[in-house]
């Protein structure tokens, strides 16, 4: 696995940022329109998800990476949770949301794939270079 240093870089953050796009889009239809509450909160979750992975990220510590990295996962499953909501609501279709849900599995396979990554890696992050047991 190549060595990232930038949240950018990481595959899984660019997955989520696409996703809290497309979640963002979803939500400028017009039945979502009256509704503020759960539009931000569903915008919120998608949005948390890729947030968590930068502050994660930038923390420098490989412990506290993968604890923001099950905030993200979390956060996926917030995010698909809503998703059947707004279906359940009516406020949009069944085929246009399943894809996104699809995604947002797809997503937390992959987090999950990259914090078992990193529980068994024996790097610990910048934060803790040069220190002694």
């Amino acid at each position: 696995m190549p060595t990232y240093k930038r949240f950018e870089d990481l595959p899984i953050w660019q997955s989520a940022r696409v996703l809290a796009e497309k979640i963002k889009r979803l939500t400028e239809t017009e039945l979502f329109s009256k509704d503020y509450r759960f539009v931000s909160q569903i915008n919120d979750s998608a949005g948390s998800a890729m947030d968590n992975i930068a502050e994660g990220f930038e923390r420098g510590s490989q412990f506290e990476f993968v604890n923001h990295l099950t905030y993200a996962k979390g956060s996926t499953g917030e995010t698909r949770s809503q998703l059947y909501r707004s279906i359940d609501y009516r406020y949009a279709q069944k085929e246009t949301v399943e894809p996104l849900i699809a995604a947002y599995e797809n997503l937390a396979a992959h987090i999950a794939n990259f914090i078992s990554y990193l529980n068994k890696s024996e790097i610990r992050g910048k934060k803790f270079e040069g220190r002694t047991k």
